[in-house]
């Protein structure tokens, strides 16, 4: 019997390895640009998205890295996706609202309570008809990765209630939402490229930021700001995307194969953020003042930005807003 599910295992393995021989791979290198380190969980989750087109295309096909945001910040490496200059990049989902405006809501402040709940969404009838809105604007949508709870940091004192981020320089990504977020905490938003943010907050151009502790740890902002708050006011899905125009460059074997290890590496990369979130925050913990908002600031919080979520419903698909609200209470 043994014998017999051998000879099974090794005919299917040998299957398998004609099936990979007959697909179409052709020797060409993909360009993938992203805004965090190579040793964060985005870093990490693009590296192994790349091992696996390599090892899935028997070398030929290969993924180049550019990490920390060296080709630039994420409103230029979309410009790039979509003018055929790049290929791949990750970035927070919100971002693309400036694509496609419905984007916005996976930006809507304590929207989720857990990344579970996230995934559901995001995985769901939800996720998948926001990434074929993409198609329009020239990009692919290949995955939703995980980048974590946003928190915030400064160096003038402990965030425990709104009150607290009354009058604080604070950076926040290149979006409205979050803008609009921070002003209705009584905060002043300074919206900046993520490469500028370590610089600022060294020369105190502003007094803090907002990130998720991997990426607060990943890229040292603890050695220039003194307390780090548990606010988590805003859940980050970070959509992974491909460049239309290199999408239409791909044969039908190739874009399977983009597809299959994109699923490989999301799973991959948010099994990695999970760990690595409450690591970070051990390290911090080290270097920084920490505390937790509690549940009666929590509730504060939440009425400060009532305002903010009803204006940007207003450009959302009533459609979608209902699906989303359908699949966040379930």
């Amino acid at each position: 019997m043994k014998t017999l599910v051998a000879a099974a295992c090794a005919t299917g393995l040998a299957i398998a390895s004609l099936q990979a021989q007959a697909a179409e791979y052709r020797d060409q290198t993909l360009r993938f640009a992203f805004q965090n380190v190579k040793d964060h969980p985005q870093g990490l989750g693009a590296q192994k998205f790349a091992d696996l087109v390599s090892e899935k295309s028997g070398g030929k096909m290969k993924v180049r890295l550019f990490p920390g945001g060296i080709l630039g910040g994420d409103l230029q490496t979309v410009s790039a996706l979509q003018g055929g200059m790049l290929d791949i990049t990750v970035l927070n989902s919100g971002i693309l609202a400036a694509q496609v405006p419905d984007f916005a809501l996976f930006d809507f402040p304590f929207l989720f309570e857990n990344s579970e709940q996230a995934y559901e969404v995001m995985d769901g009838p939800v996720g998948q008809e926001l990434a074929k809105r993409l198609e329009s604007k020239g990009l692919i949508g290949l995955g939703y990765w995980d980048l974590g709870f946003r928190q915030v940091t400064n160096n003038s004192r402990p965030i425990a209630g709104p009150q607290d981020l009354d009058g604080l320089k604070i950076r926040v990504i290149q979006s409205p939402i979050y803008l609009e977020t921070f002003k209705a905490l009584g905060a002043n938003p300074v919206p900046m490229p993520f490469p500028e943010v370590y610089t600022a907050l060294e020369q105190g151009t502003v007094d803090g930021q907002e990130n998720p502790f991997t990426v607060i740890e990943g890229n040292k902002f603890n050695e220039v700001q003194k307390y780090v708050s548990a606010t988590n006011h805003i859940y980050n899905p970070q959509s992974l995307i491909i460049g239309q125009k290199t999408w239409n460059r791909l044969n039908a074997d190739e874009q399977a194969l983009i597809r299959e290890a994109a699923a490989e590496a999301t799973q991959y990369q948010r099994q990695v953020t999970q760990e690595q979130q409450g690591k970070a925050l051990e390290t911090l913990k080290q270097s920084m003042q920490y505390n937790e908002v509690d549940k009666q600031a929590l509730a504060a919080f939440r009425e400060k930005v009532k305002p903010v979520i009803e204006q940007f419903s207003q450009d959302i698909d009533p459609a979608l807003l209902k699906s989303l609200h359908e699949a966040v209470g379930q």
